[in-house]
């Protein structure tokens, strides 16, 4: 050494370690989720041969159902959006161990709201209809998870009982609001009428269905990945899941990151809502949102809480949602062994995560 070269400081290489050690964990986490996805099939290959099926035929069946079209591409898009956008919010939760399942909650409110605005904003000009019936949504959802924050930090109730109550609360405001100010007059069944033109989301592949909720739900999943990596408060939630003691000794406060997650948490899901509204029913429908929230904790398990590893996560529900139907109607097998996989996927991803836990102990 010379005197004229700088000394190496240890912040000179830590920024650059941090990430190869993150880059590493995300590799290593996104192998445990394929191999879960991998033996979710195996396990479903068994059930199918039980049934006097053919796994390799049926699997063939739902591949070409999922990807053999135009159609069936943007089916599955339009499908995987809501559980994008809703197991993001999800994911955040579970980061700061802030356990949310009240997801079908929050996109029921969010489906009202962006109804509400949609037939009352119809005639603004330009993509006002649009942007207000969303934002309606994601204000929606995000008051409605509010409520289960504000019982946590006010009154000390866990929230996941108030997000598992509020669900239901949620689900039957649909009926409620249907079967009154918001029904459409002369319908043998609880439905609004359809929202103006103006408030449909706009077609992003001519001559399909293809809306631009996938769109809207992969920039808000890097929006968050930045919010989660690059940011304080993102800092602070991964704290705060990793230690509460030591959060409280940095300053963190629990009760203000709780708060602020939990609303980005329910505006999203609120978002899911507006979109599975605004872009595929066009109309408010009694049950719309059913099963899209608690699917969205699942998704956000198989992608690991991490937002950027939610989009295949969704991606992969969504397509195989649309498979099933194919696999369903061609050779039989039922569209409810969908739910099997899923179910299956996120037992071993959960085993997965014990595991790696385990390992780390030791």
């Amino acid at each position: 050494m010379t005197g004229l070269e700088k000394p190496m400081q240890a912040h000179d290489t830590l920024p650059w370690a941090d990430r190869w050690v993150r880059a590493a964990g995300a590799g290593r986490r996104l192998q445990y989720s394929v191999l879960a996805v991998l033996l979710a099939f195996g396990v479903a290959a068994f059930f199918i041969m039980l049934s006097g099926k053919n796994p390799i035929l049926a699997y063939r069946v739902m591949a070409r159902g999922a990807f053999g079209s135009v159609d069936a591409i943007s089916f599955a898009l339009n499908k995987s959006a809501p559980y994008i956008l809703a197991g993001v919010g999800v994911a955040l939760c579970f980061r700061a161990r802030i356990i949310n399942i009240g997801g079908e909650g929050q996109i029921a409110i969010g489906g009202i709201c962006a109804t509400w605005a949609a037939l009352h904003c119809g005639a603004a000009p330009g993509p006002l209809p649009i942007v207000m019936s969303l934002a309606a949504g994601a204000l929606g959802g995000a008051l409605w998870s509010g409520i289960a924050a504000l019982l946590r930090i006010w009154r000390g109730v866990n929230e996941v009982i108030a997000t598992l109550m509020l669900n239901f609360v949620g689900l039957l405001m649909v009926g409620a609001v249907l079967n009154g100010p918001m029904g459409e007059v002369g319908a043998g069944f609880p439905q609004s009428p359809v929202v103006p033109d103006s408030a449909f989301l706009p077609i992003i592949w001519p001559g399909s269905d293809m809306h631009m909720g996938i769109l809207l739900a992969l920039f808000l999943c890097a929006v968050c990945a930045v919010l989660l990596w690059r940011t304080p408060f993102g800092f602070g939630l991964r704290l705060i899941g990793a230690s509460q003691p030591a959060a409280r000794y940095a300053g963190v406060s629990f009760a203000r990151s709780m708060l602020l997650v939990m609303l980005l948490a329910g505006a999203l899901a609120g978002s899911a809502g507006g979109v599975e509204v605004l872009g595929v029913q066009y109309r408010l429908i009694d049950g719309f949102s059913v099963g899209f929230g608690f699917k969205a904790v699942a998704v956000a398990l198989l992608g690991r809480l991490d937002p950027l590893a939610v989009v295949p996560a969704g991606l992969f529900f969504g397509f195989v949602e649309a498979g099933a139907l194919a696999m369903q109607r061609e050779i039989g097998v039922p569209s409810s062994l969908v739910d099997v996989i899923q179910g299956l996927a996120m037992v071993f991803v959960l085993c997965s995560i014990g595991l790696d836990k385990r390992r780390k102990r030791v």
